[in-house]
Formats: structure tokens, C-alpha cells, sequence
């Protein structure tokens, strides 16, 4: 049956999105939450021995790829509506600790070594929302619920302006495949409904699992070919049980597959949420925590620009990846006397002092 105009209007009301600026406002929005994730997935990353660990580096380096993807996705779905993306700001790079972008206060992201502490918080902003959990455009408690508010945004005012007066943006500035065309999460263009649809399906599929009742994302695992791919929710409860996700497990079920090793050896112990101010002006530690700011904001700018009609420079930006995790590297092995390594504290760089 048809909404009635009241019944519209409450949808609006109860999403945030009632209007194309409202759409835009809240798209710029999940570019910022889909950012949110990467400096804490990087440190846990970066505190691991990819020899000793390399189940957990497995794990979480592909869910960092993931959200690549995810914010990729939700850049195209911004400049499919005719907004522009923005990641070269002082606001994307909030300190730490902080909460999730217009999430509810209960998601909170810190930068925290490999281990049960994160975990636990890796657990929580991926966590599932239940079916029939309302749709939140602010304040969210899942990050399902935010999506599921832009979905029922963007149809409503599909269905009210037609698809046309929508997608009104430059089909050129947007990007697909690229660097992460061997992965197995599916980067493609957004110009109409149907496909808007399927990357808000990718983003939340591969976060929370399909129909948010399965452990699987729908995709094939990249490093089992012969099985589907577990969600991120699922990857963490993996980690955090010690075992693998196979075919007839469930929620439920759990794990029963073959065992996840993870040496707690091979863990740099990292100082939580570490800050320049911890370390005089000039210092070996600040120095390389500068730089690896410097070139991580650089990133930041390199995305934008790919956003923004230059598709070329999402390729630079995956090479710049690579350099911040020499940088990270190099930096957690300046501190010693057996005392907590010192990792990246990812504040924002202005332009004209990147130099």
C-alpha cells in the first residue's frame, strides 16, 4: 500500500531526511563514519607481528580494506546526488578517544593495541542491528540503523521527485574497481536507485551479515575461495573465540570451524590513545609522529581529490597507504627500556604544513 503524505512526512521526520540537502548532509555523514574506523583497525594492525599474527593481521587488515571500500562507496553515493565529498578537513580527525560520528554515546573508538580491549570495541561498532530496529539518521545505536535512515531517505525522495531529480551528479567523478579489484568487495558506480540500493547493501552486508540474521556477507572469502565471506561483526567474533566460521554455522552455533591462533608475543604493547603533548617538541618519538600525521593527512587529501574528478588519484592513495605503515612501523621501534610503544596519534595536518 502507498504512504499517505502524513505517513511521508513522519518518515522524514524520524530519518533526519526529508529534503536532497538533507540526503547530502547525512552521505557527507557516512563518509565521516566509515573514516571513524580506520585509525583504530590501522593501530591494531600496526601492533601485531604479521608473522606471529598472522590470523589476526589476516582478519583485521582485510576488514580495514573493507571500509576502504565502504567509504569509497558512500563517495560515490554523494556524487551521485550531486554532493562533494570532503575528507581533507580538521573534523575528520577528531582526537581519540572519541564516539562514532552522530552515533549514540554508548560507540566509542580509541586507539588501542591488538587484544581483548579492542576486540570488545571492534565488537561493538560492528554490532548487528536486530531486525525491526528502527531506522536513526543521528544518534544512532548501529550503524545498520544509520543506513537503514538513508535508504528509506533516498526512496522517499525517489518516489517523490523521480530518480532523475535525484542522481543529478556527474557520472564521471565516480570511482570503481581500481586498487580493489582483487578484493572481494564489489566497488562500483552509483547513477540510479537500483544501484544505490546495492552499495548500501555492500556496505552493511559485509559489516553486519546478510539479512542481519547470517554470519556470511554474501561475497566469496578472498583467502578460502571455496566458502562465502564472513561479515566483520562475525571476523571479530572469530578472533575474539578463537576459531573459524564454516559452512552451517549460525549466530547462534558460533564458530566451529578450525582454530585462530593468536600469540600474545606478537603484540607491541601500545600506549592507549597516545598524544603529541606526551613528548617535548623536537623529540625523536614527536618527530616521527608528525611525519606519519603529514602523510597521513596527505592520504586524506589524495582521496578527496579522487572524489572530487580526479578517479586517477585513488590508486596514488593505496601507495601513500603503504607508506604510513613503513612510517607507523619505524615509529613504534623508537621506544625503549622494555617501556609501551609509542603509536601513530593521527591529528590533522594542515595543507601548507605538510611540507
Amino acid at each position: 500500500m502507498p504512504q499517505s503524505q502524513s505517513d511521508e512526512s513522519r518518515t522524514g521526520s524520524a530519518t533526519g531526511i526529508a529534503t536532497l540537502d538533507d540526503l547530502r548532509k547525512h552521505l557527507q555523514w557516512a563518509i565521516e563514519v566509515e573514516h571513524s574506523t580506520l585509525p583504530p583497525y590501522l593501530t591494531a594492525l600496526y601492533s601485531l607481528d604479521p608473522e606471529r599474527n598472522a590470523d589476526a593481521a589476516q582478519l583485521i587488515g582485510s576488514v580495514f580494506v573493507e571500509e576502504m571500500i565502504h567509504l569509497a562507496l558512500a563517495a560515490n553515493l554523494l556524487n551521485a546526488v550531486g554532493g562533494q565529498p570532503r575528507l581533507d578537513a580538521p573534523h575528520m580527525l577528531a582526537p581519540y578517544p572519541r564516539t562514532m560520528p552522530h552515533a549514540d554515546m554508548s560507540i566509542r573508538l580509541s586507539l588501542l593495541p591488538f587484544g581483548k580491549e579492542a576486540l570488545d570495541m571492534f565488537l561493538r561498532l560492528e554490532q548487528p542491528a536486530r531486525p525491526g530496529d528502527a531506522a536513526e539518521g543521528d544518534n544512532y545505536e548501529t550503524i545498520g540503523q544509520f543506513y537503514d535512515a538513508i535508504e528509506r531517505g533516498l526512496r522517499r525522495l525517489c518516489a517523490e521527485a523521480g530518480e532523475d531529480q535525484v542522481f543529478t551528479g556527474d557520472p564521471a567523478r565516480q570511482v570503481a574497481g581500481g586498487p580493489f579489484a582483487h578484493t572481494t568487495g564489489h566497488l562500483g558506480p552509483v547513477t540510479d536507485l537500483d544501484s544505490a540500493l546495492a552499495a548500501l547493501k555492500e556496505i552493511v552486508e559485509q559489516g553486519e551479515g546478510a539479512a542481519r540474521a547470517d554470519v556470511w556477507d554474501g561475497d566469496v572469502d578472498l583467502f578460502h575461495p571455496e566458502t562465502k565471506a564472513v561479515s566483520h561483526y562475525y571476523r571479530f567474533q572469530e578472533l575474539a573465540l578463537g576459531r573459524r566460521y564454516q559452512p552451517g554455522d549460525t549466530p547462534e552455533s558460533g564458530p566451529t570451524g578450525d582454530a585462530v591462533t593468536v600469540d600474545p608475543a606478537g603484540v607491541h604493547p601500545l600506549r592507549p590513545n597516545p598524544r603529541l603533548e606526551d613528548h617535548p617538541e623536537g623529540s625523536a618519538i614527536r618527530t616521527a609522529q608528525v611525519a606519519f600525521n603529514k602523510t597521513y593527512c596527505k592520504m586524506l587529501e589524495q582521496l578527496e581529490q579522487a572524489f572530487n574528478g580526479n578517479p586517477a588519484m585513488l590508486g596514488i592513495s593505496v601507495g601513500t597507504m603503504y607508506a604510513i605503515k613503513g612510517q607507523a612501523q619505524s615509529l613504534m621501534a623508537l621506544q625503549g627500556n622494555d617501556a609501551p610503544a609509542v603509536g601513530p596519534t593521527f591529528d590533522y595536518v594542515a595543507p601548507d604544513d605538510r611540507v
